[in-house]
């Protein structure tokens, strides 16, 4: 896919930030997080009996809804001055148009990951140097995808998605509806010592080469599927007494975690137990309702910590090669970070985190533990992006590079999952020969979509 930036800009808030928010605190689950960029690519298939000038009039619609956008979330349009404080200087969000050399309908049937990450802005296996960068792709077929990249470092999925919520809400005219963001993490949790802790130690150089992300799609009855084969074995091997727990329905994300822990460890040979080798499953988990008080969904920052499941391998899979018991373990663990834990653990003990933190980077860059992290977007708003010429047709990720990476995204009808999967290429090669996974993934799901073109009104009020 051949992608041409045409133009750079800089688009900066519509109004200047009052002098007493320049300097924006970061709290220290901004500096555990990674220094890298989240991305989000929206795609949407438009009319192609429109104005000879619908381009500039969608991306002039863009920009000055950005603009108005980075009034209210001001810190995205500032500069970061070291790892405690980011300058709310105005100096504004890189906005990019490019052409690509290609339809849209070519993408969508056959989406490479690697590829996607020309629709961005930024290149990802660079440390995140900027909060947000946009770029607006137009394909020869007259659709558009729009690519962002979020620092990390900065903000979690949630607040992005939040941001970009508001910025299509404003895009639409539907002003009255967009809700101020809050800017108290820092007061939260604030910032630590994090010396010998280095939150760069994931980004590789030359990724697409050294590291390959795979799409991997598990339709709504496969996901069933999972949850029946998980679920009836725990019940019919007696794995748990509590009958409350045992009726409680396995989560989607649980049990296609399990699966895809479980095929990573056999296609590897990691299923054979390995002398002094740890494993571990990390799932990032939302904490701004299990703040006390609960935190809103517009409360804008880092507001994660991480629920891991570590051990040998016989204590993970309880002694079985199929893990039947993880999925439990996973939803376990995910539920012990309650308030209580949030109290004890983040607000008064955030040191010991940090220095958690520390202990397990160290042995993940040595290879003292394998295993894989695994970050969730389910039941998140990726598709509520309509900035007045309807919802997206699809929403992806790209390649992240980030290596023993999966990255799970809902697909557009909300039942089914996408599993963008980041492995050195000699592991990705033995996964994609799995015949297990294999039989539970489903062909590219998007190329299914309806791509009957949108009659949309671009000129009304626009």
């Amino acid at each position: 896919m051949e992608v041409e930036a045409i133009s750079n800009e800089i688009i900066k808030p519509s109004f200047q930030t009052p002098e007493n928010l320049r300097r924006y605190k970061l709290s220290f689950l901004d500096q555990l997080s990674p220094k890298a960029y989240s991305p989000f690519i929206y795609y949407y298939a438009l009319d192609v009996n429109h104005e000879p000038n619908y381009i500039s009039e969608i991306s002039n619609k863009l920009k000055k809804s950005l603009s108005q956008a980075l009034t209210l979330c001001y810190p995205l349009a500032g500069r970061f001055i070291d790892d405690h404080f980011l300058d709310c200087n105005d100096d504004g969000v890189h906005y990019f148009e490019a052409r690509v050399k290609t339809k849209l309908s070519s993408v969508l049937e056959n989406p490479v990951p690697c590829e996607l990450n020309k629709l961005l802005p930024f290149e990802l296996d660079e440390i995140a140097e900027f909060p947000l960068g946009v770029q607006l792709n137009v394909f020869e077929c007259g659709g558009i995808a729009v690519g962002l990249c979020f620092s990390h470092r900065l903000e979690d999925a949630l607040s992005s998605l939040m941001f970009v919520r508001s910025w299509v809400a404003i895009a639409r005219g539907e002003n009255d509806v967009v809700m101020q963001p809050e800017f108290i993490s820092g007061d939260l949790f604030p910032t630590r010592n994090m010396r010998g802790y280095d939150p760069s130690f994931s980004i590789k150089k030359n990724m697409c080469t050294t590291n390959i992300t795979k799409r991997f799609v598990f339709d709504a009855r496969k996901i069933e599927a999972l949850r029946a084969k998980y679920g009836e074995r725990k019940s019919e091997e007696g794995i748990i007494n509590n009958q409350n727990v045992r009726n409680r329905r396995l989560s989607r994300i649980a049990v296609v975690s399990t699966f895809l822990w479980n095929r990573y460890m056999a296609a590897t040979k990691s299923l054979e137990p390995e002398a002094g080798k740890n494993y571990v499953i990390l799932h990032p988990v939302n904490i701004r309702a299990r703040c006390d008080p609960p935190l809103g969904e517009h409360s804008f920052g880092n507001y994660y910590t991480t629920s891991a499941i570590i051990g040998s391998i016989d204590s993970i899979c309880t002694g079985d090669e199929y893990c039947y018991g993880l999925a439990r373990k996973i939803g376990e663990e995910m539920r012990r970070i309650n308030k209580e834990f949030v109290k004890n653990n983040i607000q008064e003990k955030g040191d010991e985190l940090v220095e958690n933190a520390k202990k397990v980077s160290v042995r993940l860059v040595k290879g003292e533990v394998a295993g894989l992290y695994i970050s969730s977007l389910c039941r998140f708003p990726l598709y509520e992006a309509d900035f007045g010429y309807g919802k997206p047709i699809w929403v992806s990720s790209a390649n992240r590079g980030v290596i023993n990476l999966v990255a799970l995204l809902d697909n557009k009808a909300g039942d089914g999952i996408e599993a963008y999967i980041c492995l050195n290429a000699d592991d990705m090669a033995k996964l994609e020969a799995d015949k297990e996974l294999l039989a539970f993934v489903s062909p590219n799901d998007v190329a299914a979509l309806d791509h009957e073109i949108t009659n949309i009104p671009f000129l009304n009020g626009a």
